[in-house]
């Protein structure tokens, strides 16, 4: 049997919610967390330094942009990410294969793996779930996830039956691959994909397979590919109930409260996601009272501060008045401001979740968090 990395430190008697540790080979995770995406080994606008600052103890990376540029043989030759970027803490990788699906005119899946074009440069290149799991040692991931095949909102029965066969083969693969890293000296985890659509047979099906392989941590993908969010909420919590509780359990692409909130709900314990800092470069700010839009004239004399409940030094140092003008500038320090508070946000946001999970009382906190958060207090009457 394979090691378990996740430890349950407490679980919450109102429901599936819990609180726990990742034990990684940067260092020990608290969860539930929120992953900052740094696609191409930084999270836009911000320094790793900010990101230590506020906190986070795991970010992400982009296999696929990372690969094509600058390569893994110059990101290796640095000393891995941790050496190329300076961040000493944890790495998440996907696998590239949301990417290569979503590039859906310049690539082919067949069974080998995903061949697809560059979108640098045009180049043809071949992903195998083996190569992705090589590639991914070589960028030095703490975990690393595999190959998959991702379908859509919308795609019928036959074509999620075709992409979980393949997902599965190459979990097979991929998994063997790993082995042999692990045996020489590799000491990040695989992580295998739940996929299936929404098809409640096919996800009861892929859960139970991927809990056979028994790898250290277990995600859930093909959700939040633009389904409605209560099909994502009811497809979730239908998937949990066969997944094994002990292991860790991460849903990809959730970032915006109300997600973030559900997925906990259902028991989910790492969560990932583009939108608080490209919400952050579009001049969209996370209160309590729901998304701030900076940009709005009523905010061109409002000399107070962004959010008073905000205790980040964005909410401390800087108006509403001068962030617009900012915004409006198209100044870069507006873009790095406001994505520092938004992740901020979401991490203190993290730790009262932990915090009301502990003490029993999460589907309370969840309930009021989201009567306010919707209150559509900054929406224009």
């Amino acid at each position: 049997m394979i090691e378990n990395i996740f430890e349950i430190k407490h679980e919450s008697t109102d429901g599936k919610s819990r609180t726990g540790t990742l034990h990684l080979p940067h260092g020990d995770v608290a969860t539930p967390v929120f992953m900052p995406v740094g696609t191409n080994a930084t999270v836009k606008a911000l320094t790793k330094d900010d990101l230590d600052e506020i906190g986070f103890e795991i970010i992400l990376a982009n296999t696929y942009h990372l690969y094509l540029r600058p390569g893994s043989d110059i990101i290796e030759e640095a000393g891995g990410l941790h050496g190329f970027s300076g961040w000493k803490k944890n790495f998440l990788t996907d696998s590239g294969g949301f990417q290569v699906w979503s590039l859906s005119k310049l690539r082919k899946i067949t069974e080998e793996g995903a061949l697809f074009s560059s979108n640098i440069d045009g180049s043809r290149h071949m992903f195998t779930p083996e190569r992705v799991v090589d590639i991914q040692t070589q960028f030095n991931s703490d975990v690393q996830m595999q190959l998959d095949v991702c379908t859509g909102f919308g795609a019928d029965k036959k074509e999620a039956v075709h992409a979980l066969e393949i997902t599965k083969n190459w979990l097979r693969r991929a998994k063997q691959e790993w082995i042999q890293k692990c045996d020489s000296g590799y000491q990040g985890i695989l992580m295998p994909i739940v996929q299936g659509n929404f098809f409640e047979d096919l996800r009861k099906h892929s859960a139970e397979f991927v809990t056979g392989m028994d790898l250290p941590a277990i995600a859930i993908g093909g959700l939040s590919v633009g389904e409605p969010p209560e099909l994502f909420a009811s497809t979730l919590d239908y998937t949990v109930n066969y997944l094994p509780k002990e292991k860790a359990k991460y849903v990809m692409g959730i970032g915006t409260p109300d997600y973030i909130l559900d997925a906990v709900h259902s028991g989910i314990d790492m969560f990932d996601c583009v939108l608080p800092t490209r919400n952050a470069r579009n001049g969209s700010y996370f209160t309590r009272d729901g998304n701030l839009p900076i940009k709005q004239e009523r905010f061109a004399r409002d000399f107070g501060p962004l959010d008073p409940e905000c205790n980040c030094k964005v909410c401390r140092s800087y108006s509403r008045s001068y962030l617009r003008h900012l915004f409006k500038s198209q100044e870069i320090l507006g873009s790095m401001l406001a994505s520092y508070h938004n992740l901020y946000f979401l991490h203190n946001m993290m730790k009262e979740i932990r915090a009301a999970i502990s003490e029993n009382r999460f589907e309370e906190y969840r309930t009021n968090f989201l009567k306010r958060y919707h209150s559509d207090k900054w929406k224009i009457k």
